[in-house]
């Protein structure tokens, strides 16, 4: 009887009262008079099954998933999927790429064609495996270009040196693909067949330690004979498909052909068509579509011409039938048959079109009101009489932030703000001065030989120390706001009042209310906002999950005319870069506030301060931004850093197009030489306007004179009006004491106060001013090209090198 299992109670199994704790005895309780009420069946009962049904269960939800995985594995690179695109990357200098594509395009049975679009890229198809593969060779050193192909990549093929791995370059592109989202991919180490067996197989395992830091479950393949390379493609096909989320919900293309249509009035703009495989999602043709580093664009029509990489080609009428699938396929590639069974699919429907409209056009007139009553004149007048300081104040200035304005002061210009005009300055007079030496030192140099040369060393030495003494500064700047945060000199030649009066005193940073509609810039008259970015999002998730779009299926061979598409589009792309498209979802082309969560790189220990200039990649777009650098916290209200910390997490706020999370974010930054350094990776946190970042501004001063709870301090105001008007604002110290401004001393800014304990001769009394900051509008969607990573030998760990 055992083994029959437990004993499981059935729905007319016995309800006793419930004890009665005297707790919740109620008048329902008395009402009802001790019955006890029916007890509905619950959920949880009907789904109880025996151990037999359970397991059956259990086996059936373990079946659909293991199907669900090999239809998938099936549909890519199927006839009726998209082909497998696989992107080599070459992680080492000494990689060969060439005789790696060489062993992969000796198989059998298996049609070789090269690639129309790309330079050194074929497409391999294999009718007898039913399975069909398009290889593109991309180089570790050209950035841009890697992580747009693995943005659409399905399996990465990363190429390794067989005694070293990979060098700087390879490392830094590894470290770009791991922070966007990396795709499936393996593992290829060609060559090290000359080297004696004893030192190939110490290079083998000094390698694999190597690789099992960076990929701890990654698989060796060595890629020397053609069965080698046939391992190789079987792990590919059968490998499991890793899904990145930004692309997934999206459909997208990379393009297999381009042809340029220039318009009617302008040669510089035209329609693009571009023929390629859909992937991801159905391609809608009312949808904008994003070409990658070129911006958005409509699509005016798609059409479905006839599969180029078809596994069972069709054969032209009257040739000659042929055992030879190369002679079938040639055939079925002519240019007469293409234009013949070219059909449209689809045009776009204005109605249905999504506009291109990224900013909302201002009204000048939104914000005036009408004329008021004579109830309201009046009750201003008595307002007025009752305040005895009338000041001037700024249109939609409120009324606790109009006590903190003066009437005759000007605005006071921010140092913070002023810092990088002052930089500039002295940059421009230093180019200048040098522009002038240069000039004049030819001249009195004319008759001089071998020394001209040696001039342009020093200068070119003095143009480097010019750039290590800009660095050694910032360097400083971040230490002192290390030791002193948001501590600033109070001016001598300024009144504190004037010079801080956009400033207001809290007094509890988390508590205290400030309304995020307050004096907001003209800036964000321009962006879109969402009333529930959330439930937006998730509403949108659930119709592309459950809803049928019409369009291009995926898998489908379509050519799509992008509309106004600038001839800078086509040149790049005959240059050998990939062109990628993404379908953009609804409100994407459209301008806001975004938010991302960042962390510092580990690589990078260079200082970042806000508001610089930084090159972003989110998710599928590529643009560039000077962005806010803010503390991430619970809170309504957010402190602003002034550098990117390295031991913590930070909020990148910046204006930029709207993108639904979740979206991988890189943030690089430009050196002189045109290099990009990885600096931040993170996601993207939320697209919220509302968010308030303050800025925080610390005046200190000294304590004169101690008594018991009260004490003189100085220097913290140097004038009898400013001890007044800061009056208000609550003080503290660093070693914990609270307190208030009593009364001033004198006319040179002593001041007396009044603490909750006795203070040390060696504390500072601390005052606490707040504004809130805005991102500067400082987006541009042209990015330019970063010259090639300066490669070295070895990227491997040191302390794998001494150990060979």
């Amino acid at each position: 009887m055992a083994a029959a299992g437990a004993h499981r109670p059935g729905p007319l199994k016995q309800q006793n009262k419930a004890h009665k704790g005297g707790k919740h005895s109620g008048s329902s309780q008395r009402r009802a008079g001790g019955r006890v009420p029916v007890k509905a069946q619950p959920r949880r009962r009907l789904r109880d099954l025996n151990r037999v049904d359970r397991r059956h269960q259990a086996l059936q939800l373990r079946r659909q998933r293991k199907e669900a995985v090999l239809a998938e594995k099936r549909s890519l690179g199927s006839r009726d999927g998209p082909p497998h695109l696989v992107v080599v990357v070459l992680l080492h200098s000494r990689a060969a790429a060439h005789d790696t594509l060489r062993l992969l395009q000796s198989q059998d049975s298996a049609i070789v064609r090269a690639d129309e679009g790309r330079a050194g890229g074929f497409v391999l198809l294999c009718p007898r495996l039913k399975q069909r593969w398009c290889f593109v060779t991309a180089q570790a050193g050209d950035l841009h270009t890697v992580l747009d192909l693995a943005k659409v990549a399905d399996s990465l093929l990363f190429i390794l040196d067989s005694v070293d791995g990979w060098d700087s370059a390879g490392e830094h592109c590894l470290s770009c693909l791991f922070a966007q989202g990396l795709p499936s991919y393996a593992l290829a180490v060609p060559g090290g067949t000359d080297l004696p067996p004893k030192k190939r197989i110490d290079a083998r395992k000094k390698l694999s330690k190597a690789i099992e830091k960076r990929f701890p479950e990654a698989k060796l393949f060595p890629l020397n004979t053609e069965q080698e390379s046939s391992l190789l493609l079987r792990h590919l096909s059968s490998q499991k498909q890793r899904h990145l989320a930004f692309r997934d919900r999206r459909a997208h293309l990379l393009a297999r052909a381009a042809e340029f249509v220039p318009s009617q009035d302008s040669d510089l703009v035209g329609t693009l068509k571009v023929s390629g495989f859909v992937r991801g999602q159905t391609l809608n043709v009312n949808s904008l579509v994003h070409i990658v580093g070129h911006g958005d664009f409509q699509v005016s029509q798609v059409d479905a011409p006839p599969d180029p990489l078809s596994l069972n080609p069709r054969v032209v009428k009257g040739q000659k039938r042929s055992q030879d699938m190369e002679v079938q396929d040639d055939s079925g590639n002519g240019a007469d048959e293409m234009e013949e069974d070219v059909k449209v699919l689809m045009k776009a429907d204005p109605s249905k079109q999504e506009s291109l409209q990224s900013e909302v056009v201002p009204d000048p007139m939104e914000g005036e009101q009408t004329w008021p009553t004579e109830e309201e004149l009046q009750e201003a007048e008595d307002s007025l009489k009752a305040n005895r300081r009338v000041v001037k104040v700024p249109k939609g200035t409120s009324k606790y932030q109009a006590a903190w304005i003066v009437d005759d002061g000007e605005e006071g210009s921010e140092k913070d703000d002023d810092d990088d005009d002052m930089d500039d300055d002295l940059m421009e007079e230093a180019v200048s001065q040098e522009e002038e030496s240069s000039e004049e030192e030819p001249g009195e140099e004319e008759s001089e030989t071998m020394t001209v040369s040696e001039c342009l060393r020093d200068d070119q030495y003095d143009e480097k120390m010019e750039e290590d003494e800009q660095m050694l500064e910032r360097y400083k700047q971040e230490r002192m706001d290390e030791m002193f945060p948001d501590e600033v000199d109070t001016p001598r030649d300024v009144p504190a009042r004037v010079r801080f009066q956009k400033y207001r005193g809290l007094k509890s940073f988390r508590t205290s209310p400030w309304d995020p509609k307050e004096n907001l810039p003209r800036d964000y008259a321009r962006i879109f906002q969402f009333q529930d970015f959330s439930r937006t999002r998730k509403n949108l998730f659930r119709q592309i999950e459950k809803e049928e779009t019409e369009g291009a299926s995926v898998g489908w061979y379509v050519t799509l005319y992008v509309c106004n598409v600038p001839v800078s589009v086509m040149e790049s792309f005959k240059e050998g870069k990939p062109l990628v498209l993404f379908s953009l979802l609804p409100h994407e082309q459209k301008m806001s506030v975004l938010n991302f969560l960042v962390r510092r790189h580990p690589g990078n220990s260079e200082p970042v301060r806000a508001k610089e200039e930084l090159i972003f990649h989110c998710g599928f777009r590529r643009f560039r931004a000077s962005p806010l650098f803010s503390q991430h916290t619970s809170a309504d209200k957010h402190k602003l850093e002034r550098f990117l910390r390295p031991d913590a997490a930070l909020v990148v706020t910046v204006y930029a197009p709207i993108t639904f999370p979740p979206a991988s974010v890189l943030l690089f930054k430009q050196r002189s030489n045109g290099m990009h350094d990885l600096i931040a990776t993170g996601s993207l946190l939320s697209v919220d306007p509302d968010r308030i970042v303050i800025k925080r501004l610390v005046l200190s001063g000294h304590p004169f004179k101690i008594f018991t709870k009260t004490a003189v301090v100085r220097y913290m105001f140097f004038n009898r009006d400013d001890v007044m008007w800061f009056k208000p604002v609550e003080l503290r110290t660093k070693w914990g004491r609270r307190g208030h401004i009593k009364e001033p001393l004198g006319t040179h800014g002593h001041m007396k106060c009044h603490f909750d304990g006795q203070l040390k001769s060696q504390d500072t009394v601390l005052l606490n001013l707040y504004k809130r900051v805005f991102p500067k509008w400082t987006y541009d969607p042209h990015v330019p090209e970063p010259v090639p990573w300066v490669r070295s030998e070895s990227a491997l760990p040191e302390r794998e090198v001494e150990m060979e």
